[in-house]
């Protein structure tokens, strides 16, 4: 069995300007985790379903702060980091959406059951015994998704794929137990999988909620922060916005913040490096970014599509060319605002 320890503080003091202060390294599978994986814990680790998307819209305010020029803020959530340049233009915009897949309690039953409403797709098999955090005014609430088990249900109604209306999340339900005065649980509230960042057998493999699409916000994170002492010939605008599974809503709210003449979509895409065909397919890990041909909502500007692969390939940066027939980007609303704006998606 493949048992490793729970992660591992080590206090060690460092000097600075104010004195001695303590800070911590995070070994994890015996691994020090890195800058970035630090990031990458603390980022996806945080609640964030769509329109709750606060605790990550700090974090990236924490890490664009002294990176930046400026930070700006639409009226709905998302946010925008400005770098200036040598020039005003081209401003190029670099984002990421904040939001993860979750839920949200739509009714308590007089029992105690939570019945809730998905917030982005899910897929019924893929809820169905997950354990879940309910986010609610005095802390998380653990439970777990349910449904009627299978030993209960005639043999036509076991080989259907579960509907999210017919499940439930219980969170300990007794009798005479009341889950609404107990554990202040309200219609509202987010839920997400209750899930933790981990460094997996493979070392240069994780595991965790939210990469779709947490990863993004780190990437803007990191190219804000090597501009910092860089020179540019443009304005480069590092966002995140909000509410992307429902609709890509913050991408039109951010595009008219932002007014960018440019823009790079950063996202994930579907892992292809799965049975029956596995390492057959381009879009496995570890063949380097995707530049996307085609999504539901966008065909990417030509120009701007043939430059990034012609960047890829004058650099020797290992990429591949993929497509999306169902899903989209925030570029499906950040290429048609005002008169239109050049964009490519890489995931």
């Amino acid at each position: 069995m493949d048992w490793s320890p729970p992660p591992i503080y080590i206090p060690h003091s460092i000097n600075n300007v104010n004195g001695s202060e303590y800070v911590f390294t995070l070994v994890m599978r015996g691994v020090v985790l890195d800058r970035t994986e630090l990031l990458l814990k603390e980022i996806t680790e945080v609640n964030g379903v769509s329109g709750y998307e606060r605790e990550v819209r700090r974090i990236m305010a924490r890490e664009l702060e002294g990176n930046v020029d400026e930070i700006k803020y639409d009226k709905i959530g998302s946010i925008m980091g400005i770098k200036k340049g040598t020039s005003s233009s081209p401003r190029v915009m670099v984002v990421g959406h904040m939001d993860e897949i979750g839920f949200m309690v739509k009714e308590i039953t007089k029992e105690g059951y939570i019945k809730f409403l998905p917030l982005g797709g899910w897929w019924g098999h893929v809820a169905l015994g997950q354990r879940m955090r309910i986010i609610t005014s005095e802390g998380p609430v653990i439970g777990v998704i349910g449904s009627t088990p299978p030993h209960l249900l005639p043999q036509k109604e076991k080989e259907k794929v579960l509907e999210i209306k017919d499940m439930f999340i219980d969170v300990g339900v007794q009798e005479k137990f009341d889950v609404k005065k107990r554990l202040h649980i309200k219609p509202g509230d987010p839920i997400i999988p209750d899930s933790q960042f981990t460094i997996m057998g493979n070392k240069k493999m994780y595991m965790s909620k939210a990469f779709d699409n947490r990863m993004a916000c780190a990437v803007v994170i990191d190219v804000m922060r090597r501009l910092k002492r860089s020179k540019h010939p443009n304005t480069v605008l590092g966002c995140a916005s909000v509410q992307e599974e429902v609709g890509l809503r913050g991408a039109q709210t951010l595009a008219h913040l932002a007014a960018p003449d440019v823009c790079i979509i950063c996202d994930t895409n579907i892992g292809q490096d799965i049975p029956p065909d596995c390492f057959k397919k381009e879009e496995k890990l570890g063949s380097g970014p995707s530049i996307l041909l085609y999504d539901a909502m966008m065909i990417p500007n030509l120009v701007l599509r043939d430059l990034a692969i012609q960047t890829a390939e004058s650099k020797k940066i290992p990429f591949h060319l993929s497509y999306v027939e169902r899903g989209a980007t925030d570029g499906g609303r950040i290429h048609v605002s005002r008169a239109g704006v050049p964009s490519v998606v890489r995931v």
